[in-house]
């Protein structure tokens, strides 16, 4: 994964700030090596899954994996299954809203057969995770195929694998469902993709890594200067199809990390090309209130189409920086885990260092909980 940071800034308080994160680094890497953040242990190798290489073999024999959850309990795993999908054999199908349409695809899913399904809810008891495995099942359908990755008390996800027989995985409870994608909730639905999960988790080499540190603390330093100075909207620009899910897991995670206390920074994505003829007037000549993030991938270029798409942000990045558009690209030069695992740790770590400056507790999200409460309130 090559990062190029163009963020355009000099003054003296992006210079402090620079230094300020740099101290902020130090301090962060000497808590990593002294095991202090236990929601970053998933990214290390050393990781202990609460799954055993038996119950991976019991699973892989069936063709298709069936997944229901919802944001960071399915965003990663998306995320894999597509930027990785030459490499995976069995056919992978995701369940994650609430969508009468979902409907005739439940259907069509009963019909296929050497299947399992994956249920994931940290709480256990997420409501549209419940109410569409309400909907798909059958005793019938889910006996001896049903593995639940939930925490370890009692709710209705537990209930009902505990009723009929489910494989229960443990979901750590000090791993947030937006960090869990190196944890169990990704990582076991990898592991039946038949992909090296070891791979993935590079933490303790990337934080050595003068490139990815260098880019890490001027990418922190960047956008905290940038939301000091009201440019609190982060535009990912996407130019390639495979990385969709990913740009929506990032969404989530700088979204539901940072907004708090009024603080925070407003992820939008835009399909590229596509949004050059919808968005990018207004990216290019509208308010300066935005910064840019560049996702595209030099994997398989050589052909018609990817050669006119690679021309066209080749040219908007000449435009952004004649313009002195703040922006980074993120550039995928290899379709694996190393390089897709170098994606998750960099974002992760960017989060929560700016999280560490903004002074915001990058873990909780207690406005979606008073939603939470409120609809339980309508549906008594």
């Amino acid at each position: 994964m090559l990062i190029k940071n163009n963020f355009f800034l000099s003054s003296k308080k992006f210079h402090q700030n620079l230094k300020k994160t740099k101290k902020l680094f130090n301090s962060f890497k000497s808590d990593l090596n002294d095991f202090k953040i236990p929601l970053l242990d998933s990214y290390q190798r050393n990781y202990e899954y609460d799954f055993t290489p038996e119950i991976v073999k019991k699973f892989s024999k069936y063709k298709n994996i069936i997944i229901l959850g919802m944001g960071g309990s399915i965003l990663g795993t998306k995320s894999i299954y597509f930027f990785l999908k030459k490499k995976i054999k069995k056919k992978v199908f995701f369940f994650d809203n609430l969508d009468p349409s979902l409907l005739i695809e439940y259907k069509k899913i009963k019909k296929i057969k050497n299947s399992c399904f994956i249920i994931v809810s940290k709480s256990g008891n997420t409501l549209e995770t419940i109410t569409n495995l309400n909907i798909i099942f059958s005793e019938s359908l889910l006996k001896n195929k049903l593995v639940i990755i939930t925490e370890l008390k009692d709710s209705a996800l537990i209930n009902f694998g505990r009723k009929f027989n489910a494989q229960i995985i443990e979901h750590n409870d000090f791993i947030g469902g937006r960090y869990s994608v190196l944890s169990e909730v990704g990582m076991f639905p990898a592991a039946l993709m038949n992909l090296n999960v070891t791979k993935f988790k590079n933490l303790k080499k990337l934080i050595h890594n003068r490139h990815f540190v260098s880019s890490l603390i001027n990418s922190v330093s960047s956008i905290y200067t940038l939301n000091q100075q009201k440019v609190k909207n982060s535009v990912i620009l996407n130019y390639d199809l495979r990385l969709n899910d990913l740009s929506l897991w990032y969404q989530q995670l700088i979204g539901e990390s940072l907004g708090k206390k009024g603080k925070g920074i407003t992820p939008i994505i835009s399909t590229c090309p596509k949004d050059h003829h919808s968005l990018l007037q207004l990216y290019l000549d509208g308010p300066k209130d935005k910064f840019f993030t560049f996702f595209s991938s030099s994997i398989n270029k050589g052909g018609k189409i990817e050669s006119v798409v690679s021309a066209q942000c080749k040219a908007t990045k000449n435009i952004f920086r004649k313009k002195k558009i703040p922006y980074s690209h993120f550039i995928f030069n290899k379709n694996d885990e190393d390089e897709l695992g170098s994606f998750f740790t960099f974002f992760v770590l960017e989060t929560i260092l700016l999280a560490r400056l903004m002074n915001v507790n990058p873990y909780d999200q207690p406005a979606v909980e008073q939603v939470k409460i409120e609809t339980k309130k309508f549906l008594r």
